[in-house]
């Protein structure tokens, strides 16, 4: 995915992607070297940021890197510079929450409680109270306010979503 495209952001169309299909995995492929891009990207839950610089004998390691589900990102300064060791930790804890999980923190993000988690998703009040207890642990946090906070702070969640449209 490149992140310059001519009518949209790359990295929101692929945030469209992984929205729909959760398994994909999503590379940025760019000639932009921009620290903002590449946090932008690792918080939009992609499997990685490559410049059009990179030879293509790394190129190639990187997509197999990327589809065995690690994350790559490009050598040298931008990738030092763009992730502090606290995006890279909170990067290594949202990775960890499954899909479902993932929709069950955007719910709890737009202020569902669990009996609404519960119909939206289709599931038992007890899954939804396992999914939270879950993603308590996962991301190391204590509370439902904590973990819609680490959220929207690392982009796992957007802001002021539209909860009737959701749940309707």
């Amino acid at each position: 995915m490149d992140v310059g495209l001519p009518d949209r952001s790359g990295l929101a169309v692929g945030r469209d992607i992984l929205a729909e299909h959760p398994g994909i995995k999503i590379v940025v492929v760019t000639s932009l070297e921009d620290d903002q891009a590449v946090r932008e990207a690792v918080r939009s839950r992609f499997h990685g940021y490559l410049t059009k610089h990179t030879r293509l004998s790394q190129f190639v390691g990187a997509i197999e890197t990327a589809v065995n589900g690690q994350m790559v990102l490009p050598q040298g300064s931008v990738t030092r510079r763009a992730l502090s060791r606290g995006d890279q930790e909170a990067e290594l804890l949202a990775r960890q929450l499954t899909p479902k999980e993932v929709e069950v923190l955007g719910l709890l993000a737009e202020g569902a409680n669990s009996s609404e988690i519960a119909r939206a998703l289709q599931i038992s009040p007890n899954t939804v109270r396992t999914h939270v207890q879950s993603i308590l642990a996962k991301l190391q946090v204590h509370s439902r306010l904590e973990a819609v906070a680490f959220a929207a702070r690392n982009g796992l969640v957007s802001r002021g979503g539209n909860r009737e449209a959701r749940t309707a």
